[in-house]
């Protein structure tokens, strides 16, 4: 994980901290459910199709798109992982949840491979490598209490949301879940992406807020505890690290389809 470092140990002291400036902004017709970067190409994530830009001119090089009722569905954030790109994938708004890790080749964009987590506790909206392990995001949607939204799960609302670490043999190790009052922004949304820091700080969004919330591990119990909250130039949906720029992140906005470089400020 390239970048963020010391920028974020310093910016998460105190939720009064400026948000986020945009650097640029590119047009991209798969915009639709988030970003993933790496040294010279963007790569805009839609429901079952990806596309392949250049950072330095916008240019759309490749893309890949899913076939209609096919068995990819929800493609939700993506990341990279040893030279991969993962994305979280789900069946939303299927009932029941069911979620998988589909793998492309950056260079051609052909999918390479699939991981299955079947049921879980939700639908699979992002997925990071962290401190030598897996960590997925299972998400629930509708009004708190359950229900009300398509993909909502009857009796489980957002506030079943939760970050699940695993093992390298993909045997769960750990959960949280989000604190509520964070839970009430989400609704009748939940979280949709999100991403480690070097610090250990957990980035993340929700559906269409224009902003990013900064959490981190609690000491004990189960729920994430909330330090900060930066206004960004998106509308919520998948982030990404910037692997060159030590400051930056990507989101989109999905309502102009639109894919922002933006920057952390100085300081």
């Amino acid at each position: 994980m390239v970048g963020l470092g010391l920028a974020l140990a310093a910016f998460t002291a105190s939720a009064e901290e400026d948000g986020l400036t945009r650097v640029q902004r590119y047009p991209a017709a798969s915009a639709r459910q988030g970003v993933a970067v790496d040294a010279e190409y963007f790569y805009a994530i839609g429901n079952h199709w990806i596309e392949k830009y250049e950072r330095s001119s916008g240019r759309k090089v490749a893309e890949w798109k899913g076939e209609a009722g096919g068995a990819i569905v929800h493609l939700n954030s993506g990341v990279f992982v040893d030279g991969e790109l993962w994305c979280a994938h789900s069946n939303y708004p299927g009932i029941p949840m069911t979620s998988s890790l589909e793998r492309f080749d950056p260079e051609t964009l052909e999918h390479t491979g699939s991981h299955s987590l079947g049921i879980q506790q939700g639908s699979a909206t992002w997925v990071d490598r962290h401190d030598g392990a897996w960590w997925v995001a299972f998400a629930h949607y509708g009004a708190l209490g359950g229900g009300g939204k398509p993909g909502g799960e009857a009796g489980k609302g957002p506030e079943w949301t939760s970050l699940v670490r695993f093992d390298d043999a993909w045997r769960r190790t750990a959960g949280w879940v989000f604190p509520l009052d964070l839970v009430r922004k989400f609704a009748p949304s939940s979280n949709s992406g999100g991403l480690f820091a070097h610090d250990g700080t957990i980035w993340v969004t929700g559906h269409d807020a224009a902003e990013i919330y900064v959490l981190r591990l609690p000491e004990a119990g189960s729920v994430l505890e909330w330090i900060a909250t930066r206004a960004a130039p998106i509308a919520g949906q998948g982030i990404a690290r910037d692997p060159v720029e030590e400051r930056a992140l990507w989101g989109i906005v999905k309502k102009s389809r639109e894919v922002v470089h933006m920057r952390l400020p100085e300081g």
